[in-house]
């Protein structure tokens, strides 16, 4: 379907062999998908200009719209060209779907339902984990959507617990972006905001976000507006996590951090210090104490077990200016 006559564009990323080895499943899930009023954007993030993740899309979808960019973007500005495009055309939603997804056949459907018989801003599904290598679909909870603890800390809902329906009321403050539906004029909102404080070239995503937590950093944002997120269990997705967190004490968390590559634990440390430093004026005294002695605490724990992220404190130095205008 052409990105005129669509209600929803689904907009996704393609990166050489981290994504070719889903994309037969990924794209036959939407091609079964019982809502069909879409049009699929697509940033290819490969190195080669001619590749199999872009053959493998045309070859699904011959209408979908690819941008070949030559190099690795990263997440958020991906999302944001894609979503900059998008917004041209008279769609209703914006779908982020990470190519590690599968999807019972009516999720799409059942989100789209939700919009429409719902005053929200944005929906996640609920999102199960896939085991990739024996092609299971499992009984365990990837995500239920974002939750907001004390001291800005943000988790997944449900992760890596039984499905049982204990977490479905969970309240949220948005989606996890490895699958995300979006109210366009919502999106449009956040945008305005950026350019009234940025100038020009205002962001959906945080681009100081190379890749991850820019989904927090947006649910946050929201949040702060008053836009509404639910998640919608009858959604249902299953999801091959490269990086995940089971449960949520100190230790389990720390204990955890093994399973993830040093280059995700980059990432991710780095932008949890700039959301701190992004909405530290906004939280309260007992929030920002939080912050302080877990900042204590993660900085001795870094100069003792991960060194290799004290270049991350530079890197913040160095975009502190950038950050500033983003407060």
């Amino acid at each position: 379907m052409s990105p005129g006559d669509a209600k929803l564009i689904i907009g996704f990323i393609t990166y050489g062999d981290i994504t070719l080895k889903y994309m037969p499943y990924f794209l036959e899930s939407l091609k079964k998908q019982t809502f069909q009023k879409f049009s699929i954007f697509v940033t290819d993030n490969s190195f080669p200009p001619d590749n199999k993740n872009v053959n493998l899309v045309k070859k699904y979808f011959p209408e979908a719209e690819v941008l070949q960019t030559g190099k690795n973007l990263g997440f958020s500005r991906a999302y944001n060209l894609m979503i900059k495009k998008a917004s041209r055309y008279s769609a209703k939603f914006f779908l982020a779907l990470n190519p590690d997804i599968i999807m019972e056949d009516d999720a799409i459907e059942v989100l789209i339902n939700a919009f429409d018989d719902k005053n929200l801003s944005a929906l996640s599904p609920k999102l199960m984990r896939w085991d990739f290598k024996n092609n299971i679909k499992t009984n365990i909870i990837d995500t239920c959507g974002i939750q907001l603890l004390p001291g800005l800390r943000f988790v997944d809902v449900g992760q890596g617990k039984t499905d049982n329906k204990e977490f479905y009321e969970n309240k949220i403050i948005g989606p996890s972006g490895a699958a995300a539906m979006y109210r366009f004029s919502d999106l449009e909102r956040m945008e305005d905001l950026d350019n009234y404080y940025m100038g020009e070239g205002g962001e959906y995503f945080d681009e100081l976000m190379f890749m991850y937590k820019e989904d927090c950093d947006l649910a946050y944002r929201m949040n702060l507006l008053g836009l509404k997120a639910e998640c919608v269990p009858n959604s249902v997705m299953y999801h091959d996590r490269s990086a995940h967190v089971e449960g949520q004490s100190v230790f389990k968390r720390l204990l955890n951090r093994r399973q993830k590559s040093p280059r995700v634990r980059s990432w991710s440390f780095l932008n949890q210090r700039i959301i701190f430093l992004k909405y530290w004026r906004l939280q309260n005294w007992k929030n920002k104490f939080r912050i302080i002695v877990s900042e204590i605490s993660m900085f001795f724990y870094v100069l003792i077990f991960e060194s290799f992220l004290l270049k991350e404190y530079k890197k913040l130095w160095k975009i502190r200016k950038q950050v500033k205008v983003k407060k």
